[in-house]
């Protein structure tokens, strides 16, 4: 194989490198598993997959923080971020508005679901209670009930529509499984995250 060699980044580039990499290490803070991107080809396999992502979330979200102290739920996953708490119950909050989501979207035509302020909902006094059991038991519920509607659906259905207020036309069943799977693992991320710092980042960095 020919070697080749790499010429070192020029003086300018370095420069902009270097004022970008605050911005680029903040990014891989808040996406440490990448943005959301629908596939090109949405099949049965890539369904089941979001399915099992989805099924196994309560259970890989309680391994990781059912043994923490009030102390380490409260480590943030990154600068000015949320904490582990805060975490655990935007999942809950989001997961229920799913669960109702899933269920208008197969009963009606081309429903349009609402939105809801999830940073606002992050602030009130429920989100920032260190007891998180609650939200666990919330999700344990919400998706063994996600899963048995889910696993049932037929295949026609998952091109159902739906429109979403922050979106422009039309969105699937699908591609909205694949939204909540991949914001399960999303934060999973986040939480493994913050373990791992031990409590670096907090509001004043």
């Amino acid at each position: 194989m020919e070697n080749r060699v790499v010429p070192f980044p020029s003086s300018k580039n370095r420069s902009n490198f270097e004022a970008n990499k605050p911005f680029v290490e903040l990014e891989q803070l808040k996406y440490p598993e990448g943005k959301y991107r629908t596939p090109e080809v949405i099949d049965q396999e890539i369904i089941t997959e979001w399915m099992d992502a989805l099924e196994n979330l309560p259970k890989k979200l309680r391994k990781l923080v059912e043994n923490l102290s009030y102390e380490c739920l409260d480590w943030a996953y990154r600068p000015k971020g949320w904490t582990i708490k805060q975490v655990v119950h935007h999942l809950a909050d989001s997961h229920m508005n799913c669960f109702s989501r899933f269920k208008l979207i197969m009963t009606e035509e081309n429903p349009t679901v609402r939105p809801f302020d999830e940073k606002l909902w992050a602030e009130m006094p429920d989100a920032n209670n260190p007891e998180v059991s609650t939200s666990l038991m919330i999700l344990d519920g919400v998706h063994e009930r996600l899963n048995i509607l889910l696993r049932d659906t037929i295949s026609d259905d998952w091109n159902r529509t739906f429109r979403h207020p922050e979106y422009e036309g039309s969105l699937t069943l699908s591609w909205l499984i694949g939204l909540y799977a991949w914001h399960s693992n999303h934060h999973l991320a986040h939480i493994k995250q913050a373990i791992e710092k031990e409590g670096d980042f907090t509001w004043d960095d």
